[in-house]
């Protein structure tokens, strides 16, 4: 076979992209061996096309992507088109609705109860002084759980990405990793918890045109402090369940994400409060305290940023990755003004309980769908390239929940898993008496038709923001969770309010709303 002009590529589920080349061109003297890519030069010095079998992800048996797609085996055979090779990798396996069911239930169920723990804890919180006297720290409860989706997920599937391909098999390669991300979540952390309580203020001034230096500043302070230390711990937290799976042979993507979502509202709500509370007892007797640890975390942001900087591994995130992350802190800010405006009123007391939980299970569900899409995508080509799987326009609402792709079938079970998995959150809110509403059937009901209308949305606007960031050369793994997450805070906070403010206007006294 002889070399042709244009040199064709084979894409594999993890990315990689390896040239194809007649085996007989190779300059090993063992031709049944693979070689290094420097190595593919043709008798007259020329490049040629080469078959990679294996890329190193999937050397080391790293083809779980495969098995989530039905036409996986299709793009493979069709990409290799050497006559010349060795075993074959097996084919991957058809998922069924009851097998992405089954995978998907235990993250999903882990994920909720950390939300559930989380609401419970807001449920506890909202009495204290801080949030009753400095009612804008409601506002920054939903920007900075979302720092879950933004940077602590997003952190999950690098780091469990590099651990794949074999970049932190090695001391030194581990350790770049380590601090490269380390630095770089704390740059993120830090600037979207300084902007968090900024639209904080600023959310908080216009309704009333009041507006408070102090609780400004106090409100500076608890945000940057609790970013920081949330993302630090995630983070460290992060780092070794990674190590760890990949020590016991268990793929960390399968665990990493739904570990950050089930930990992260919980840990960051905890710090945010307990952190806003003690800064407010210091207000009155020593008023430099808080402007004293706002400054104390900024000034350390030269020092992340250099180190950034310095790691190949993070210099190009830390230049390109900030649009959606803000963008997506501004989104679930004003999520954050409704539930500020809501929880307020003694009347809806009872809503602070469920609003972590609806909004942790409706995120958690989207990304899900997601990066299944995403997956399906990198399957079939690269970002950019125009295609069949990547159409430009919205997609019908038939095809993405009742075609019979593979993407669709997975919409419907994510969406089924809606009301059993709410259902066992409202029993255990219920049974740890939790909030102050009564599970009545009606509550149940306008609940359950809040997060269903939640679900529908986010995976129907998950179906066409994937594809469109993949039209526009965006890696939808980078791009899409932040602002699908963040999504689902201001719909799932804006149709529980919404809820609410019905069952008090219809006067569904036996819920005791409010009470």
């Amino acid at each position: 076979m002889s070399s042709k002009p244009e040199q064709e590529e084979t894409h594999y589920a993890n990315g990689s992209v390896m040239p194809i080349v007649p085996v007989g061109c190779l300059t090993s003297p063992d031709q049944g061996q693979l070689v290094e890519p420097s190595d593919f030069r043709g008798p007259d010095g020329g490049k040629v096309e080469v078959v990679m079998l294996e890329s190193r992800a999937n050397a080391k048996g790293v083809r779980e992507e495969d098995a989530l797609l039905e036409n996986g085996s299709q793009s493979n055979e069709s990409d290799d088109t050497s006559t010349d090779r060795g075993p074959e990798s097996p084919s991957p396996l058809k998922e069924t609705s009851f097998s992405i069911g089954l995978q998907v239930l235990f993250p999903f169920l882990l994920a909720g109860f950390g939300t559930v723990a989380a609401g419970m804890v807001l449920d506890i919180v909202q009495h204290w002084d801080v949030f009753k006297n400095v009612t804008e720290v409601f506002i920054l409860v939903p920007a900075l759980l979302g720092l879950k989706g933004n940077l602590e997920m997003t952190l999950a599937s690098r780091l469990s990405t590099a651990a794949n391909i074999g970049q932190m098999d090695t001391p030194k390669e581990l350790w770049r990793m380590i601090t490269g991300n380390m630095a770089l979540i704390q740059v993120q952390a830090t600037v979207v918890g300084f902007l968090a309580s900024i639209a904080a203020v600023i959310f908080g001034w216009i309704p009333d045109g009041h507006f408070s230096i102090d609780h400004a500043v106090l409100l500076c302070a608890s945000s940057v402090a609790t970013a920081f230390i949330a993302s630090l711990v995630l983070g460290m937290i992060m780092i070794g369940v990674i190590i760890g799976s990949r020590k016991m042979g268990i793929n960390p993507d399968n665990v990493a994400t739904p570990i950050a979502a089930s930990l992260g509202d919980l840990i960051t709500l905890a710090l945010l409060s307990g952190i806003s509370w003690g800064l407010y007892r210091e207000l009155a007797s020593k008023a430099y305290v808080n402007p004293l640890v706002c400054a104390f975390f900024i000034a350390l942001l030269p020092i992340w940023v250099i180190i950034a900087k310095k790691n190949a591994a993070t210099r190009e995130v830390l230049y390109s990755g900030w649009e959606p992350v803000i963008i997506a802190m501004a989104i679930s800010s004003v999520g954050g003004l409704i539930l500020d405006r809501t929880v307020s009123d003694p009347n809806f007391a009872g809503m602070a309980v469920f609003t972590p939980v609806i909004n942790g299970v409706g995120g958690n569900l989207v990304a899900v769908q997601a990066s299944r899409i995403s997956t399906y995508l990198h399957m079939n080509g690269m970002p950019g390239e125009s295609s069949e799987t990547a159409p430009r326009k919205c997609p019908n609402p038939c095809r993405t929940f009742f075609s019979s792709d593979v993407n669709s079938r997975s919409a419907r079970v994510l969406f089924l898993l809606v009301v059993p998995g709410h259902l066992v959150f409202l029993y255990t809110i219920s049974s740890m008496q939790g909030g102050h509403t009564t599970l009545t059937l009606i509550f149940i009901v306008f609940y359950m038709t809040a997060a269903l209308l939640q679900v529908l949305i986010l995976l129907y606007i998950a179906d066409w923001m994937v594809h469109w960031m993949w039209s526009r050369d965006l890696d939808p793994d980078n791009f899409s969770i932040p602002y699908l997450t963040a999504l689902g805070d201001l719909i799932g906070t804006g149709l529980l309010a919404l809820s609410f403010h019905i069952l008090w206007l219809i006067g569904d006294r036996d819920s005791d709303v409010g009470d």
